[in-house]
């Protein structure tokens, strides 16, 4: 098989594979579906994530993990974020020791609040310099549709971090390396709380004055949490931070958009859960961002609004109303 794999046949980790592929670069993509396998190989769609694209032939699909990880060297994880340590336990036998493992994934694990970075280096126990993080603003049908976009690939290691930017770049997407993994993953994490957000005010009709206000105020919350983690300020003003802010924040492609705008039209939590195709990693992220915050001593008001309406303690339309955004004084960036 391919020395590159990637595990999870969603909107991401089936866009991911198609960029990877139309940069030259043939790869294998593990689903779980049978249905999905026959689909991709066959026809050459996924129609299910990302309807009426066309998948390069580079892309070949299989349901047979063995057979994914076969000689693999560069290793792109799309699973729900939640499922990731439960996963890697049960798969581990059949990584290779050597192989760089890329993740794709935009939240926190609940139940220790930890990156997915160091959910990988713990379940896998392998080096932190063979753990790299790709993020950005990269609502996925645009992208498999060949809008141009760029992301970041973060690593510890220079070398790696150059070599996954090298094979997920195409013509019509670049992907720029950093050694900022808690930057560039907090940002991914962090700002799915922020759009939510944003939806919230969308769906209660407001406009851009709100919307503008709330963004603005969103990267200072979210900067100050990622700096007190070791984060780069740089990083959250790039393409992982304020680029993937704005994309996810402006579009209703963003799943946590969707989720804040069915929110503020008085859905609950449960019933928004229930609408949604796909993950929203927002709505798990709250409550381990929040319990961190709060340990380090972190204002957070948008992100604490959030949680008060996703738990049913706050009127959506109350929402905003109440915010003091930290302090009387704007952050100094």
């Amino acid at each position: 098989m391919s020395e590159i794999a990637v595990l999870g046949a969603g909107s991401w980790g089936t866009t991911v594979a198609k960029v990877i592929a139309d940069g030259g670069t043939e790869l294998t993509l593990w689903a779980r579906n049978p249905e999905t396998v026959d689909e991709i190989n066959s026809s050459h769609s996924n129609q299910r994530y990302l309807p009426g694209i066309l998948l390069p032939k580079g892309v070949t699909a299989t349901s047979d993990l063995s057979e994914a990880l076969a000689g693999c060297r560069q290793l792109y994880l799309a699973v729900p974020s939640q499922q990731l340590r439960k996963s890697l336990e049960s798969w581990r036998g059949l990584i290779p020791s050597d192989v760089i493992v890329i993740s794709l994934m935009k939240g926190l694990e609940v139940q220790s609040g930890k990156r997915m970075s160091e959910v990988i280096t713990e379940s896998l126990g392998i080096p932190e310099a063979q753990v790299a993080v790709l993020s950005g603003p990269n609502l996925a049908l645009e992208i498999a549709r060949g809008e141009p976009a760029a992301a970041v690939c973060a690593c510890v290691s220079a070398e790696h971090a150059s070599e996954v930017a090298k094979v997920c770049s195409s013509d019509y997407f670049t992907v720029f390396a950093n050694q900022d993994v808690i930057g560039t993953e907090l940002g991914g994490v962090l700002k799915n709380l922020i759009a939510v957000a944003i939806g919230i005010v969308n769906g209660l009709g407001y406009g851009q004055n709100t919307k503008a206000s709330i963004i603005t105020r969103g990267l200072s919350e979210i900067t100050t949490f990622a700096i007190a983690h070791g984060a780069r300020r740089r990083t959250m003003f790039g393409l992982a931070g304020l680029g993937d802010l704005i994309a996810t924040s402006e579009s209703t492609l963003s799943r946590n958009f969707q989720a804040g705008e069915l929110l503020g039209k008085g859905k609950t939590k449960d019933q928004v859960l229930a609408q949604l195709s796909q993950t929203a990693e927002g709505l798990s992220s709250v409550v381990p961002v929040l319990e961190i915050a709060n340990r380090l001593g972190i204002e957070m008001p948008i992100v604490n609004q959030v949680n008060d309406v996703l738990e049913g303690r706050m009127k959506p339309s109350e929402f905003g109303k109440q915010l003091n955004l930290a302090d009387d004084v704007e952050m100094e960036f």
